[in-house]
C-alpha cells in the first residue's frame, strides 16, 4: 500500500489569502500546503481517494492521478468536498462510487444538485454513485472502514485502510475520538492525523492533543496533517522531536509506504510514467 499525501493544510490553504507571516512567505517548499487529502494505491492497482478540496485538480495532475475506483469523504465542509466536480475526467467510463456518513452524503446530493438532475446535452458534469455506508466496504484487495469522530459537534468519518496485515488510517478534523474508534485504530502500521496547532482550537486537535491520540492508539509511526500557517514544517518537526515518538509533520507530495517504513517527494519517488488514459470530451 502507497499513501500519497495530496494536501496537508487547514482549510485557509497555505499561503493563506493576504497573509504575510514567516510560513506564508516561507520559501520550504513543505510550508506550501494544499487543502488535506490522501491517495491510497493498493498493492493490486486500486485507487483510493480521500476527500476532494478545493484544490483537487491541482493536486490530481501533480501526482499523475489517472483513474479512480472509490471515492471516500471524511465530511462536508467546503476544504473536503468542493473540488468534487474535478473528478469528472476520471468518471467518464462509469460512475465513482462515493462513500460517506449520512449527512456528508446529504450535503452532496443537496450543494452538487446539478450531477443529479437531467441536464442539457453537452453539459459535462461527474458521473458518481453515492452511498452511506455504516461498515467496511471492499475496493479490490482493500477492506475500508469508517472510523467514527467527532469535529466539535459534527458527526465525522476517518478512514481505515487493510490490506493484507497492512494498516493505515487517516483521521483528519477531530477534536475527539471515541474509545470504539481508538479499538479500530490501535496498533495501525500508520495514523495519518489532523493537528491543527499549538494553541487549543474548538474543534481540531492541538499537537499536544493529537499526540496523546497517537500514544492512545499505540501505532508504530504517525504524521501530523491538517495544519494551519502558525508553525513551520521545521517548527513542527522540532516539536514532534520532543515526543520521543515516531512522529513527524506530513507535506504536500509525502508518500508513504506501507509496510515499509519510507517517506519522500513523490516527484524523487516516481515509479515511471504512468499512462493516462483519460477519454477527450
Amino acid at each position: 500500500m502507497r499513501i500519497t499525501v495530496l494536501g496537508s493544510g487547514t482549510s485557509h490553504g497555505i499561503p493563506v489569502v493576504g497573509c504575510g507571516c514567516a510560513v506564508c512567505r516561507s520559501e520550504d517548499p513543505r510550508d506550501k500546503r494544499y487543502r488535506a487529502s490522501v491517495f491510497i494505491e493498493g498493492a493490486a492497482g486500486e485507487n483510493i481517494l480521500i476527500d476532494t478540496g478545493p484544490e483537487f485538480r491541482l493536486q490530481a495532475v501533480r501526482a499523475r492521478i489517472c483513474r479512480l475506483d472509490a471515492l471516500f469523504y471524511t465530511h462536508a465542509h467546503a476544504d473536503h468536498l468542493h473540488g468534487l466536480d474535478d473528478v469528472r475526467p476520471l468518471t467518464q467510463d462509469g460512475p465513482l462510487p462515493v462513500y460517506g456518513n449520512p449527512a456528508t452524503i446529504e450535503d452532496i446530493r443537496e450543494r452538487f444538485r446539478y450531477i443529479f438532475e437531467e441536464t442539457q446535452p453537452g453539459g459535462g458534469k461527474p458521473k458518481i454513485a453515492p452511498s452511506v455506508v455504516y461498515g467496511p466496504v471492499v475496493v479490490g484487495g482493500l477492506t475500508v472502514t469508517p472510523v467514527p469522530a467527532q469535529h466539535g459537534t459534527l458527526d465525522i468519518y476517518g478512514w481505515k485502510m487493510a490490506e493484507s496485515g497492512a494498516v493505515f488510517v487517516y483521521v483528519t478534523d477531530a477534536s475527539f475520538i471515541p474509545d470504539a474508534s481508538f479499538d479500530l485504530m490501535r496498533g495501525a502500521d500508520c495514523l495519518l492525523l489532523g493537528a491543527l496547532r499549538a494553541r487549543p482550537h474548538s474543534t481540531h486537535f492541538s499537537f499536544d492533543q493529537a499526540i496523546e491520540a497517537v500514544k492512545k492508539a499505540a501505532v508504530k509511526e504517525a504524521y501530523l496533517t491538517h495544519l494551519c500557517h502558525e508553525h513551520s514544517h521545521e517548527e513542527i518537526a522540532a516539536y514532534c522531536g520532543r515526543t520521543g515518538l515516531q512522529v513527524l509533520p506530513a507535506f504536500d507530495g509525502m508518500r508513504i509506504g506501507i509496510p515499509a517504513s519510507t517517506h519522500s517527494f513523490f516527484e524523487n519517488a516516481q515509479s515511471g510514467e504512468r499512462r493516462c488514459s483519460v477519454r477527450r470530451e
